[in-house]
């Protein structure tokens, strides 16, 4: 078997050889007067112009421009001459193995030739694809695939796989809406290790920063005498009597619950809501119905309404990105 003319190119793209009784060609990808043939892990063929591949892959560029041994010289030389003689006089180029399968091949040449591209499914795609787009140095599908992880479904489904991507790129603006995105969930669920452990701990260190600072900066609002003026005011008394002085377990339990909540989940959705998981928790239970101890008094503690609306200006103000 001839040696390759391309020995660079099969061992920066970890190629293999791939036997295949017929040759089975890419609907989309079999021009005709392409000069280059491409063979993919599961063995599919793509034929494609080495111009669209040099002009768009930094790694084609790369390895088309490096001379060739005078062997393959004198071997495709050989090769147009007898093939352009025979019948139908067509030139088979050399098969490029790589080490990629068909999805990935697919997507990513159909992003260097402008051809639609099907929705992403997934991260686990993405993921794929931009490996090997780093991979061929194209920063056309790269800037590409970037734009589409912002659309709602993906920006939602998985926003630390999309941290991690961002973090990667540096990409900047995505990092920030990721980090956002990331504050409905626990990082400290083992579930999500796997990914995090992906991050660098310059990359890591912020968006556990925003999620502490968030945690720590509720806790200050929620303990505020000024914000909450019958809970955290220790010489608060009855607003009807005016005599009793507020015993405030109650709110300092619900305090602590919402603390909880809020480390479980720093966006805070669940909290300042008259309706909601909130107002089914006991200790939210115990609070709105306490009362004042003066015999014939029983006037509520704490105004509801007014403590769920103070509580959401809380959540409000806290911080919801990573900082630059």
């Amino acid at each position: 078997m001839a040696a390759s003319c391309y020995p660079k190119i099969d061992s920066a793209l970890l190629t293999r050889s791939v036997v295949a009784g017929s040759k089975r060609f890419h609907p989309e990808f079999s021009f005709p007067d392409a000069d280059v043939i491409l063979r993919s892990f599961e063995g599919t063929l793509y034929r494609i112009h080495s111009y669209t591949l040099r002009t768009t892959s930094g790694l084609f560029s790369t390895m088309f421009s490096l001379p060739q041994p005078a062997k393959c010289k004198v071997e495709s030389q050989g090769q147009r001459e007898h093939k352009g003689s025979g019948e139908g006089g067509d030139y088979e180029p050399e098969e490029i193995p790589i080490y990629e399968s068909d999805f990935v091949v697919e997507r990513l040449l159909r992003l260097l030739c402008s051809i639609p591209v099907p929705s992403w499914e997934s991260y686990d795609d993405v993921d794929r694809v931009l490996t090997a787009a780093e991979k061929w140095d194209t920063p056309g599908p790269i800037a590409s695939i970037r734009a589409a992880l912002t659309c709602p479904r993906l920006l939602s489904s998985d926003p630390l796989r999309l941290y991690v991507l961002a973090k990667h790129f540096d990409w900047k603006e995505e990092a920030k809406l990721a980090s956002t995105q990331t504050l409905k969930l626990n990082l400290h669920d083992p579930i999500h290790a796997p990914t995090l452990a992906r991050l660098s701990s310059k990359d890591l260190l912020p968006l556990l920063n925003l999620h502490r600072k968030r945690r720590d900066m509720f806790k200050r609002l929620i303990d505020s005498p000024e914000r909450f003026t019958a809970g955290n005011s220790s010489t608060y008394h009855c607003s009807r009597c005016g005599v009793t002085q507020l015993d405030n377990y109650t709110w300092r339990e619900l305090k602590n619950a919402m603390f909880a909540e809020i480390d479980r989940r720093p966006l805070g959705d669940t909290l300042g809501l008259g309706v909601g998981q909130l107002e089914e928790w006991p200790e939210a239970t115990a609070c709105w119905k306490a009362k004042c101890t003066k015999e014939g008094c029983d006037g509520l503690n704490y105004d509801r309404l007014a403590t769920l609306r103070q509580i959401k200006n809380c959540i409000d103000l806290l911080p919801s990105t990573i900082d630059d």
